[in-house]
């Protein structure tokens, strides 16, 4: 079955085509707009395709409860106090889409709800994201499906049946489909990349891996797979505060993964065996009959 391509903006996702790179800034930015550009500068000068943050309201996404929970944070005493010191608004956004288009990256943002879909619509973003924890929030993928645009959707604590079921509501068609699992950091034996070719072999679609692993082995190892984008959390340092840091690249480990993703269609080659022409003075150097 041949591989559908998706466009997003300038780029093509799918087979034969360059690996797309989203460097997931997340809510690493730990509220900071000048902390989000520090990790937007690091993607660009990576070679990332792309910088993805979160976006939530607040009160739909959590219960009161979760909200009133006692949480300790540079925002204040509560849960609700944090997750509303990560939260960006519009003059924020605003900023950050000026700065990445100056920059000449794409961003976007994985949306936990319908009016977080809406509002980034005042940005024209290139497409949505749908984070795992809402692949089974039927309205919310029939509205993000509406807007017309790309959907990228990640699997992450998600059975096989959730995703057919996700991927019936959302078509084939101008859809990637990431393999994830949901642990940060992710462990080795959890990190399971074959379901990268059981995508393929099922769904006529792009296929991505998000990754949340320590290191980049596997994400490198997902393209040799057939991945057509990787997603990985980024960070100015691993050590700073916040959930997804651990699980998260810093500089370095970005620029080597991004390098060793592009060298992997190379290093894969066209599986037709030759005798290359440096290889012909060792032939005569070495070689007795």
């Amino acid at each position: 079955m041949d591989r559908k391509c998706v466009k997003i903006a300038n780029k093509m996702v799918g087979d034969g085509y360059p690996c797309f790179i989203i460097a997931e800034i997340g809510i690493n930015h730990n509220g900071s707009v000048d902390l989000a550009k520090k990790m937007i500068d690091i993607a660009v000068t990576t070679g990332c395709d792309a910088v993805k943050f979160q976006k939530r309201t607040v009160d739909i996404v959590y219960t009161r409860e979760e909200l009133a929970k006692e949480r300790h944070s540079v925002f204040g005493n509560t849960n609700g106090d944090l997750k509303r010191g990560l939260e960006f608004g519009e003059e924020e956004y605003r900023e950050i889409d000026d700065y990445c288009s100056r920059h000449g990256i794409l961003w976007f943002a994985s949306c936990w709800d319908i009016p977080s879909i809406d509002f980034m619509e005042k940005f024209n973003v290139p497409c949505y994201k749908i984070a795992s924890a809402s692949l089974t929030d039927d309205a919310l993928l029939k509205h993000a499906k509406s807007k017309g645009k790309p959907v990228l959707l990640s699997t992450g604590m998600s059975s096989m049946e959730q995703i057919r079921h996700a991927v019936s509501i959302l078509g084939e068609e101008n859809l990637v489909l990431y393999h994830c699992t949901s642990t940060y950091p992710s462990n080795a034996e959890e990190t399971n990349l074959r379901v990268i070719e059981t995508f393929k072999k099922e769904f006529s679609c792009p296929v991505g891996y998000s990754g949340h692993e320590r290191g980049v082995t596997p994400s490198v190892l997902a393209v040799a797979l057939g991945a057509n984008s990787v997603e990985r959390h980024i960070t100015t340092d691993r050590t700073n505060w916040g959930s997804d840091q651990a699980a998260s690249l810093e500089m370095a480990g970005l620029y080597h993964m991004v390098r060793d993703i592009r060298q992997t269609p190379m290093l894969l080659g066209d599986g037709i065996k030759v005798v290359y022409k440096r290889e012909l003075p060792i032939i005569e150097k070495l070689r007795r009959v």
